[in-house]
């Protein structure tokens, strides 16, 4: 059992231990409540005054910065003001210029348009003329070969005439030369040809051909050569004619008998070694073929340039053969002269495709200058374009950062602060 005093009359009072604690509880109850309740109302005020005290701090703080963020705005207005006057007198300025640049390449490109149409019209018009001074020439020239064309068919025929007589003549003395020929040996017959037509050129040389030579061939080359060699120059050194001549004949007695075509092939290659133009077998061969005895036999399908003569026609073969020449070496001459001037009218062409050809690289030069300017230029305004875009959108970032500065709560400063919204909330 516990005692229980009262204090305001001194009776004791005696409880079991259950009432004791029910009673006790009782008095501590009340007392942690009114202790709970003070507590609680000093915290209030001082939560209170806290608030009160961070409101006042948060507002001067707040104030504070929209002061330096205006302040900053007008700065950076002033700035961007005095920019964009700058930039806009410089692109009036580079506009100015960029115009005086236009004007001054469009009378350049006018000057050199008017330059290239009056160097067209003069190179078409002196290339129409030496055309037409060639054509001319051109023209003169066939009527001349035409006529000198003519003049030779003329000539062959009297040629012919004359030498048809003279075949006459001819035939005569072939009957002589079998019955002399008959009447030497083997030896003698080669040698007496080849003095016969030796004689017959010496005879005659200094009258008919002064500038020529006939000479044995005593050089072998490749261990062949031939009788003698014709040749016969002009005034000029330049060579007219050249023969390569064989000597062939043999005795009626002799037991095997040769035949013309036999010596074709080594007369041929005599020819080449020793750069004749033209190889004649004078020949005694075969007396009794009517081929070679009607005249001049040409054997050229078997080797160029080849023929086979009796004696009698030695000279008359050089003199035919040397007139033939003689004209084939007007006609080169005439055309040497003719590719000569083609090859004037060809370099007056080339030089006119060379002043084109420069000119051309001249204008492209200076039309690729030109351009590398205007692109410079255009450079050179697209950067002040880039550079006004970025302070527009410096401007733009600026006028932002205002929205978000006037846009600035107490609410989304402690939205992640869950002491101070609680402390505000307690506020509210």
């Amino acid at each position: 059992m516990n005692e229980i005093k009262c204090p305001h009359c001194g009776e004791v009072f005696k409880v079991d231990e259950t009432s004791y604690l029910n009673i006790v509880s009782q008095v501590r109850n009340n007392e942690f409540n009114k202790e709970i309740h003070r507590q609680l109302e000093v915290l209030s005020k001082q939560q209170e005054s806290d608030v009160l005290l961070e409101k006042q701090k948060l507002e001067n703080a707040h104030n504070q910065a929209l002061f330096s963020k205006d302040e900053e705005i007008n700065r950076l207005k002033q700035q961007l003001n005095s920019f964009d006057q700058a930039k806009a007198l410089e692109l009036l300025k580079s506009e100015e210029k960029l115009k005086e640049e236009l004007t001054k390449r469009d009378k350049d490109i006018q000057e050199l348009k008017t330059m290239l149409e009056l160097s067209k019209r003069d190179n078409q018009l002196q290339t129409e003329r030496a055309l037409s001074k060639k054509q001319e020439e051109l023209n003169t020239l066939s009527n001349q070969v035409a006529l000198d064309k003519k003049q030779f068919e003329l000539e062959k025929n009297t040629i012919k005439e004359k030498y048809d007589i003279l075949l006459k003549q001819k035939e005569d003395e072939l009957a002589f030369y079998k019955d002399f020929k008959a009447r030497q040996s083997t030896k003698m017959v080669g040698e007496s040809l080849e003095q016969h037509c030796e004689y017959q050129f010496n005879s005659i040389r200094a009258v008919a051909f002064p500038n020529a030579t006939f000479i044995k061939d005593n050089i072998a080359v490749g261990g062949s050569k031939g009788d003698y060699i014709f040749r016969e120059t002009d005034s000029e050194g330049n060579e007219i004619l050249s023969i390569m001549f064989e000597m062939k004949n043999e005795s009626d007695t002799t037991a095997t008998k040769k035949k013309n075509e036999d010596f074709f092939k080594e007369l041929d290659k005599d020819r080449n070694n020793k750069n004749c133009e033209y190889a004649i077998l004078v020949s005694m061969l075969e007396a009794d073929n009517d081929l070679y005895n009607d005249g001049i036999v040409d054997v050229s399908h078997l080797y160029p340039k080849m023929y086979v003569i009796r004696p009698q026609f030695f000279i008359p073969i050089i003199s035919l053969l040397r007139n033939a020449s003689l004209n084939a070496l007007k006609y080169k001459q005439e055309l040497s002269v003719m590719r000569r001037q083609n090859i004037d009218i060809t370099n007056f062409e080339a030089e006119l495709d060379a002043f084109r050809h420069s000119f051309g690289q001249s204008y492209k030069w200076a039309s690729d200058r030109f351009k590398d300017a205007i692109d410079g230029i255009d450079k050179a305004i697209k950067d002040l374009q880039n550079t006004r875009e970025a302070l527009l959108k410096s401007e733009n970032h600026l006028r932002i950062a205002n929205d978000k500065a006037d846009d600035l709560t107490v609410k989304k400063l402690t939205k992640n602060n869950p002491t101070m919204k609680e402390k505000f909330d307690n506020l509210k």
